[in-house]
């Protein structure tokens, strides 16, 4: 065999990167082409119905431009959709490794210098069927899904998890992850937000000890690692050409995946041709319910908490024209006051809150008169923009903060032990089905307090707002038919 380039192998193998993205001539990339090791693909194609970007996929003509080309010395076209990760045009090529498949574990053992790990340790781990290193139990119903995940990633074929907010997903998929890894194959968890993969990367670091887990989002320095486990943000899979045996989509419903095409054309391309592809979610939009209902989507459901007590059910709370009152009487409704204060108040025993409210310019208002109101307290706001947003949030986690107001950005991917939860304005358009679903479910995910209040504040009920609670009720019903809770 003709000897090529192995860190040249390990950057472009299961990728569609630009010449300006790799460290070597282009000379060297060129005789690797020549023996056969590197493919080029023209990175957008046309023809007299459309253009489309390779990468992205993108054929919104309003998302493709023009600029006169110094590579080619003619006008070229460009897809400003995918822009951010370097310019793809008309004579922009894409390059992939087609050589020789790299061994995943052996390979990775010789490299993790970061757990110490030798190819003999692989070598134990695969003489005991293991390389899962976690040693916890699983519930009743995320034993049954485990089993539907590893029949999945078996038979390459595509499933959809639906488990309630605290169920316990993540560990649903280490022993179809463990089988997938020990049989060779590498496998990716993607998600839409980088902060889910922050959290993701370390449990599962922690469950895979003896091989690399990639850690891939905006700025990451595991850009070029190649690992037979990866974490990524969606948008990174759009450097992903056919590399994962298996795809786990988690928060299948959070934006901006199911708002954006190029990111769900992004899973796509990342797939080989023969894989398996797993989505995790707690909300499914309708249409997906429908299509769970009807049997024409497989589904696996988790109604229950690993805990085995019943999700918290919503409480709808009338507080009147909060907005105008907030905006004209700068006065926050009574009710809403009287719930913090029997949480917080320093008369009370003390439990946590965590208040969300629909638009980030109700903040200083909000903030003003909740301090004014109780004075003492350790009261806090976050908000996507908000530069100490990450701290703010390990305050809150260590008991720091007796009250955290926020927007929908934490409806999701974050654990408080002992909270309450109330929303002010349930009924604006931000607070969707899905979103009061997420949001509630911030409420007894702690096996130590798995109990508490989720309470939406509002000034009218709305179709969300009754859909999310009946959809609490009916999980609920469904774990005690099933016996998943006491």
């Amino acid at each position: 065999m003709l000897p090529f380039n192995v860190d040249l192998q390990r950057m472009t193998f299961g990728k569609q990167l630009l010449i300006d993205d790799l460290p070597f001539p282009s000379t060297e990339i060129q005789q690797h082409a020549e023996n056969g090791f590197i493919t080029f693909r023209n990175g957008l194609t046309k023809t007299r119905v459309q253009t489309q970007c390779v990468r992205c996929g993108n054929h919104d003509p309003s998302w493709f431009g023009v600029f006169p080309c110094a590579r080619c010395g003619q006008t070229c076209i460009y897809c400003r959709k995918c822009l951010m990760m370097g310019r793809i045009s008309s004579c922009t090529q894409l390059i992939s490794w087609s050589g020789p498949e790299p061994p995943m574990l052996e390979r990775e053992a010789q490299i993790n210098h970061e757990h110490e790990t030798s190819l003999t340790l692989v070598n134990e781990a695969r003489s005991t069927s293991s390389l899962l290193a976690w040693t916890g139990t699983l519930s009743e119903g995320q034993k049954y899904a485990s089993s539907k995940v590893e029949a999945a990633f078996l038979q390459q074929t595509e499933l959809l998890v639906w488990a309630v907010c605290g169920a316990g997903k993540t560990e649903v998929l280490f022993s179809g992850i463990n089988q997938a890894l020990i049989s060779g194959q590498r496998v990716c968890i993607a998600t839409p937000r980088t902060d889910v993969v922050l959290e993701l990367t370390p449990r599962l670091k922690q469950a895979f000890p003896t091989i690399n887990v990639a850690s891939l989002y905006g700025g990451s320095p595991d850009r070029h690692m190649l690992a037979p486990l990866t974490i990524a943000t969606t948008h990174q899979l759009l450097r992903f050409y056919q590399a994962f045996d298996s795809v786990i989509v988690d928060e299948v419903d959070a934006f901006p995946f199911t708002a954006d095409d190029a990111l769900q054309y992004a899973v796509k391309q990342a797939r080989k041709p023969q894989s398996a592809l797993v989505y995790l979610t707690a909300t499914p939009s309708p249409k997906w319910q429908k299509l769970c209902r009807n049997g024409k989507l497989k589904h696996v459901k988790i109604p229950a908490r690993y805990h085995r007590h019943p999700l918290p059910i919503p409480e709808f709370i009338w507080c009147g024209n909060w907005n105008k009152m907030l905006n004209k009487s700068q006065a926050l409704p009574k009710k809403l006051l009287l719930w913090l204060q029997q949480r917080i108040s320093a008369t009370h025993p003390r439990k946590q809150a965590l208040l969300f409210i629909p638009k980030i310019d109700l903040f200083p208002n909000v903030l003003r008169i909740l301090n004014e109101a109780f004075p003492g307290i350790n009261i806090e706001g976050v908000h996507a923009e908000d530069p100490d947003r990450k701290n703010k949030v390990i305050r809150m986690r260590n008991g720091e903060t007796s009250l955290l107001i926020t927007t929908t950005i934490l409806e999701r991917g974050v654990t408080f032990p002992n909270i309450d939860v109330a929303v002010l304005g349930a009924e604006d358009r931000i607070f969707t089905e899905s979103a009061l679903v997420q949001i509630a479910g911030r409420v007894g995910r702690s096996a130590d307090c798995p109990s508490g209040t989720i309470s939406f504040f509002h000034y009218g009920k709305t179709e969300a707002m009754v859909r999310a609670r009946q959809q609490i009720i009916d999980m609920n019903r469904e774990a005690k038919q099933r016996g998943l809770v006491d």
